[in-house]
């Protein structure tokens, strides 16, 4: 069994693309109420898409149909069951559970943001649509509905490597070096509006720093272990994930510009 330490740095080759992230302009400019509201309008398919991923690490790792049948790797089936239920199920600080999407379209619908299009996403999806029928007829921002065919073709490779390493380095390693300052100020200045959006940035960042990130890539060194072939397949997807972010805000830092 592959040890359960991460490997070098050198494992995943990045690029500059989450520097180029962390760093992006876009922060800046989402310096207003109005402002904010339209990040999240794109922002949210990119919540949404978040647990799709989820769900297709899930299925590689756990045994999510019946009959049950126990999967090869026990740690790791381990590891993504527990990031399952902090996404799916956390704690809300008024008591009960809900899933971080759920969360993040309560704050949009306290801050005023417009959650029509990804309600009209969620629905044609439950009525059985295909994912792209459902973006086109849902009338979702084009730069969102780009992002989210990126996250499918991920998720339809049907590669463990691909689906962890761009879950791993494409979302839980980078979130909280994205998100971190980004609602402080408006919360503090609107907490009846922002106070929601902040404790999910807060729970977000908290669960991906001190756990999640580091549980994803001890999955992708298991997966990857001392063969360089699936290294390089890890990095093309983590990077590929990375550039799907950049485009999306490029788009964003376009309209707010």
């Amino acid at each position: 069994m592959a040890t359960l330490l991460a490997p070098p740095a050198p494992g995943i080759d990045l690029g500059d693309a989450r520097d180029r992230l962390v760093h992006h302009r876009l922060y800046a400019l989402v310096d207003s109420p109005e402002r904010m509201r339209l990040f999240m309008e794109h922002h949210v398919f990119a919540v949404w898409d978040f647990q799709c991923l989820l769900k297709a690490l899930q299925q590689k790792f756990t045994c999510t149909t019946a009959p049950w049948l126990p999967t090869t790797d026990r740690e790791a089936r381990r590891l993504v069951n527990e990031i399952v239920l902090d996404e799916e199920s956390d704690e809300l600080p008024e008591g009960g559970h809900a899933s971080h999407f759920e969360l993040y379209l309560e704050s949009m619908e306290a801050a005023g943001a417009d959650t029509r299009p990804v309600e009209r996403l969620l629905g044609a999806v439950r009525a059985g649509a295909a994912v792209e029928e459902a973006l086109f007829t849902a009338g979702v921002p084009a730069a969102a509905a780009a992002f989210v065919r990126s996250t499918f073709a991920v998720i339809d490779s049907g590669s463990p490597a691909t689906i962890a390493a761009a879950f791993t380095y494409g979302r839980e390693d980078v979130i909280p070096d994205m998100f971190r300052h980004l609602v402080a100020s408006l919360a503090e200045r609107e907490p009846a509006a922002w106070g929601r959006f902040r404790f999910y940035l807060e729970r977000h960042i908290a669960h991906d720093d001190a756990r999640h990130a580091p549980i994803c890539r001890r999955i992708v060194a298991r997966l990857c272990g001392d063969d360089p072939a699936r290294w390089a397949e890890a990095s093309r997807a983590a990077r590929s994930c990375l550039e799907a972010r950049l485009a999306l805000w490029d788009a964003i830092t376009t309209r707010l510009s």
